[in-house]
């Protein structure tokens, strides 16, 4: 086995400088056995068969999912009575029962066609109209995660008493699509200064009130789904949780204070004992070896290492799956991957982490809880798997992106072209360089070691190098200020996705009282 001669501390490795966890016990799995179940404590587990797509697929095996963000909208108004020489309604068009009652109806017929063209689970209740403080305590009390408010009319005392801090109030006025609404006009003054200077409204800010576009409702709720998905996100953490550097190594408390994170520690003995099993299972042997082959022969996929290296990585990429079904989540990374797990898996783990980031897992390298809170957030709001990666020096408004583990389906649909290689550091195991889209719009995150604030920016995908660093790479181009993204950089990995979610990204951070800039939009803090 080559040894791991990387020096603690070095660019991709730093966070192998901590200890391993203490090793609690967990009871020995057998792989032959029957259902599996969802805690450590009992780790019997399925049965397997060939999966279509060449994996090997256990029965019952729980497919990784997204939860589905829960809308409540409410149409907010008022019934003012005429008063003869005096004011006695206020602006808009909403003031009585049956105005109510047709924007009840267009606002349903609204949201059924936004709901249609949302790529994320999304459970859009009936709309709601009150008009009094009664009918608001049954609306509070309901089980949604965002109030989606329709400020036709209404005095501030029905806002306040519908805006919980504890949820997420998104505001919605009508101007030229009509009728008109009255907070329209005093949204801003009255709802959220408070007719002061400064604002005062919990839970709310300038950026939770939309005018007339359904499809600014839609990113918002695309964000919210994301943020939904990755507070009190479980992870497993084997080899335990760390963070890149000196500055990381705060970063698991970090994550576990922000981001309300349940991070799962797997010990290496563990692991080493469910791989003797799992290679003594002859049944399951078999399986990954058939799974490696039709892997191999998918189009486009190209073997520049020794076979062996491959179908070993399909043993591991099911122990992995088994620990995920056990502990009952979705989610996994692994310490000290550049030396500790390829003596006991006689590979490397970074086609594993390639194959469950296609098939829909969260898998990442390195442990590494800096960087891997934006990529549980950039994939719940893209829905599509994420590439953790070492940069480079940003130069010419150009920079290099590598790293061994990226995935494939990397547009959430589509397999690109991959050489499957040694990882590059050990010249080891398989790696798969991955060749992405050229031309393709990214999204790339750069998080802080303290967790204060993070740098967003798109890019184009210019070219797939084949340097002497890790095997997948990318050079990016941009069109922000290289200057400023260099001053700006801190921590170390970044993550990066297809498509630009730089708004939806800076949205959610808002609301865990992490700042964002947006490099694209200078402004934006």
């Amino acid at each position: 086995m080559t040894p791991h001669l990387h020096p603690p501390g070095c660019g991709c490795c730093g966070a192998a400088r901590f200890a391993l966890p203490g090793t609690q016990g967990v009871t020995r799995r057998n792989f032959i056995a029957g259902v599996g179940t969802a805690t450590l404590g009992t780790l019997m587990l399925p049965s397997f068969a060939v999966g279509a797509a060449g994996a090997v697929a256990r029965a019952n095996r729980p497919a990784p999912r997204r939860l589905p963000l829960k809308v409540q909208p409410v149409l907010v108004y008022d019934t003012p009575q005429r008063r003869e020489a005096t004011s006695w309604r206020n602006w808009g068009s909403v003031h009585s029962d049956q105005k109510a009652a047709e924007e009840q109806a267009r606002i349903e017929s609204e949201l059924k066609k936004m709901s249609a063209s949302a790529e994320f689970p999304l459970e859009v209740r009936p709309v709601a109209a009150v008009k009094n403080t009664e009918q608001v305590d049954q609306i509070v009390k309901g089980d949604h995660d965002v109030l989606l408010m329709y400020a036709a009319g209404g005095w501030l005392n029905l806002l306040e008493q519908l805006t919980d801090p504890k949820k997420w109030t998104i505001m919605f006025v009508r101007h030229r699509t009509g009728p008109a609404y009255l907070w329209y006009e005093i949204a801003h003054n009255r709802y959220l200064r408070k007719t002061v200077d400064e604002f005062g409204q919990p839970g709310m800010d300038i950026q939770d009130v939309v005018v007339d576009r359904h499809e600014e409702v839609l990113w918002r709720l695309r964000a919210l789904h994301g943020l939904k998905n990755t507070l009190g996100k479980k992870i497993v953490a084997i080899g335990g949780a760390s963070g890149w550097g000196d500055g990381g190594q705060d970063a698991p408390d970090k994550t576990r204070n922000i981001w309300r994170m349940d991070i799962v520690d797997f010990p290496y003995d563990a692991l080493g004992k469910r791989l003797q099993e799992a290679r003594q299972d002859q049944r399951l042997v078999s399986e990954c070896d058939a799974a490696a082959n039709r892997y191999l022969k998918q189009r486009g996929v190209s073997l520049e290492t020794d076979r062996g290296f491959v179908q070993r990585a399909f043993v591991l990429n099911e122990v992995f799956k088994d620990i995920l079904d056990a502990a009952g989540t979705d989610a996994l990374t692994i310490n000290h991957c550049m030396g500790t797990v390829m003596p006991m898996s006689e590979t490397t783990a970074c086609l594993p982490l390639s194959l469950l980031n296609d098939d829909g897992y969260l898998a990442f390298c390195e442990s590494d809880f800096v960087v891997i809170p934006s990529g549980i957030l950039l994939h719940y709001i893209s829905g599509k798997p994420v590439f953790l990666n070492d940069p480079t020096y940003p130069y010419d408004n150009l920079v290099t992106l590598a790293h061994c583990t990226a995935p494939r389906k990397l547009d959430g649909k589509n397999l690109e072209p991959a050489k499957i290689l040694t990882h590059f550091e050990s010249d080891y195991g398989a790696a798969p360089k991955v060749e992405m889209r050229l031309g393709q719009v990214v999204t790339n995150i750069v998080p802080d070691f303290a967790s204060r604030k993070w740098v967003g920016f798109a890019g184009k995908i210019a070219a797939n190098p084949f340097l002497d660093i890790c095997r997948s790479q990318i050079d990016v181009q941009f069109d922000c200020s290289a200057e400023t993204l260099l001053r700006e950089m801190k921590g170390f990995h970044w993550m990066m996705s297809y498509g630009n979610y730089l708004q939806e990204t800076g949205y959610a951070l808002k609301k865990v009282g992490v700042n964002w800039l947006n490099l694209d939009r200078p402004h934006t803090t």
